[in-house]
């Protein structure tokens, strides 16, 4: 990515996703750099958190995520569709909280992720219009 604006954008939208969900204020720089040729379609995340343990003892954890971006949110989308559609066929129309709040960076709300996967969860429950019979089920 190449446009200053859309980068200054795109730091936003990620930092605020992350500082949303921590219970109180973080100095946090979050957000893409420039395309880089040579990754292809490789994404690399450099996670840094300095902290202090027990006795006031300085922490440091160092992360070093690399992912393949293109696939990286396909299944995020294939669930956020097949969710819509359960509203779209029970007629609920307006924002989705649950769905929003679990499959999406600026949902309505903000809830902890535990909370908006209970929540959605919930939703599909609640608008499965076909239940799976128990001889059917997957065995464990």
């Amino acid at each position: 990515m190449l446009q200053e604006s859309r980068l200054k954008s795109k730091r936003i939208s990620k930092t605020e996703a992350v500082t949303s969900v921590v219970g109180y204020d973080i100095p946090t720089r979050i957000g893409p750099s420039d395309y880089v040729p040579f990754l292809n379609d490789n994404k690399q995340a450099f996670i840094f958190v300095k902290g202090r343990k027990f006795g006031d003892v300085p922490l440091t954890i160092q992360v070093h995520l690399s992912v393949e971006d293109s696939p990286n949110s396909a299944g995020v989308a294939v669930d956020a569709i097949r969710a819509t559609k359960l509203a779209l066929d029970n007629g609920i129309a307006g924002p989705l909280e649950a769905v929003s709040a679990y499959f999406f960076k600026h949902p309505p709300v903000q809830y902890p992720d535990a909370v908006a996967k209970q929540m959605v969860e919930e939703f599909i429950r609640e608008n499965a219009r076909t239940k799976v019979a128990p001889e059917l089920a997957l065995k464990e």
